[in-house]
């Protein structure tokens, strides 16, 4: 886990390096467009000569084409947006850092790829000083929220990020975003992140996150997070939702993960950097206070949820609702440690047939207020397979473009949580290869 963080830390010192650019050209493009909109190629070259020229509010057009180049957002309020999401591809050859770094506000970055990065696809994050990205010193350093604000608004949408080094859509240090009706594959971490912010009022919806080491992963970043309506398979986890130390604002708490396909995350043709971890549908790891409803779990070799601890974080408080399990090594497993027993979890309305311990439904009683504070049992682990480098995960499958009718701010919108479904284990199987 510390290789991880550490990983992570390293990318943000790193893109200050990567994806910062020179300032923009007195001769180029007009920052008052006459509508609004700066065109790539037609009046700019580059997306980043566009983007620097640009004024608040402004609209990036970018035509079909493939950009072998790094973009660097630091203008409030504009939209990134590619005329064809499968044909307006920024590359990064496998040498680039980043593909997008959006760190200013109410940005939005739609209809388009992102692809062959060394470290992100697109990265949205308030962790900004002097115009680039805060960096830390020596080794690890955990950067002081209080000198780092969150973004404020944000969108990511209709966006294909595939292979790249650590994350497909990493939102770090943000609050009231979406992320919505995207895909990633083949990244060595997760195909989608969500990071380090206390009430992030954050929405992942739609989404298919496939051949990823994690599909989805979440630390420390809390209520409310709603992770809705996503397709989670054939990662080597599908989901995790972590608390740990080495970010701000721990623990992760208060996260509904409803309605999400969760399903066959045994996938060896993906990178392995999942710590060891396979065949695990949903995990939360001292998360707390977190609910799981009507979710489908399933074809899982070591279990489809599993609740444990975190070093002394225990698990308490989370509750699993109405979710559809079969097909899985366990259906739910209780593993908290002795170290950091979990209380006041409970199941009601599940569909299941084996749980670790055997006995687990006799004292999660959501009406009586949950379990009694106490230790789970630990499972066996298979060892994991060897995984493949990310940039040898196969090529995506080409995703629907964005509808015309399809644009919104840069916020996160309203989810009626309530009206979500178990969904079919067809959902969004048109996007996938899996």
């Amino acid at each position: 886990m510390p290789a991880r963080r550490l990983a992570a830390v390293v990318a943000v010192a790193l893109i200050a390096l990567a994806g910062c650019s020179a300032a923009p050209d007195p001769e180029g493009p007009s920052s008052t467009s006459p509508d609004g909109v700066v065109r790539v190629p037609e009046d700019a070259a580059t997306i980043q000569e566009a983007v620097d020229a640009a004024a608040p509010g402004d609209v990036v057009e970018v035509g079909p084409g493939v950009y072998e180049e790094s973009v660097s957002i630091t203008t409030e309020g504009l939209t990134l947006r590619g005329t064809d999401r499968n044909d307006v591809v920024i590359d990064g050859g496998g040498l680039r850092a980043n593909g997008v770094v959006v760190t200013a506000s109410g940005v939005a970055v739609e209809n388009l790829t992102v692809r062959d990065h060394t470290l992100n696809g697109v990265l949205v994050t308030g962790l900004t000083e002097e115009g680039g990205l805060a960096r830390g010193s020596d080794g690890y350093t955990r950067l002081d929220p209080d000198d780092y604000p969150p973004l404020q608004g944000f969108a990511v949408r209709y966006v294909t990020a595939s292979n790249n080094g650590l994350y497909g859509v990493y939102a770090f240090d943000t609050q009231h975003g979406v992320i919505e009706q995207s895909y990633a594959s083949g990244h060595a971490d997760s195909g989608f992140y969500v990071g380090q912010c206390e009430d992030c009022d954050i929405v992942v919806r739609d989404n298919v996150a496939e051949f990823n080491a994690i599909g989805y992963e979440q630390t420390n970043a809390s209520a409310p997070v709603a992770v809705v309506g996503n397709r989670f398979t054939d990662n080597r986890v599908g989901a995790s939702l972590l608390s740990d130390y080495q970010e701000a604002f721990v623990p992760q708490r208060g996260t509904t993960f409803a309605g999400n396909l969760v399903a066959d995350n045994q996938q060896a043709s993906t990178p392995e950097v999942a710590y060891g971890a396979f065949g695990l549908g949903i995990a939360v790891t001292g998360g707390q206070e977190d609910l799981l409803r009507r979710n489908l779990v399933t074809g899982h070799p070591v279990a489809g949820i599993q609740i444990g601890s975190s070093e002394d974080i225990p698990p308490d408080g989370t509750r699993v609702e109405e979710n559809e399990l079969h097909g899985n090594a366990v259906d739910l497993a209780y593993t908290a440690s002795a170290r950091a027993p979990g209380a006041g979890l409970c199941a009601a309305g599940n569909t299941l047939q084996t749980t670790s311990p055997a006995d687990l439904l006799s004292s999660w009683d959501c009406t009586a207020g949950g379990s009694p504070r106490a230790a789970g049992v630990e499972l066996p682990r298979p060892a994991a397979p060897s995984g493949i480098p990310y940039r040898e995960v196969a090529a995506p499958p080409r995703q629907p473009s964005m509808p015309d009718d399809a644009t919104g701010v840069a916020e996160a919108p309203q989810v009626d949580l309530d009206g979500v479904a178990v969904p079919s284990p067809e959902l969004f199987a048109d996007r996938a290869r899996g």
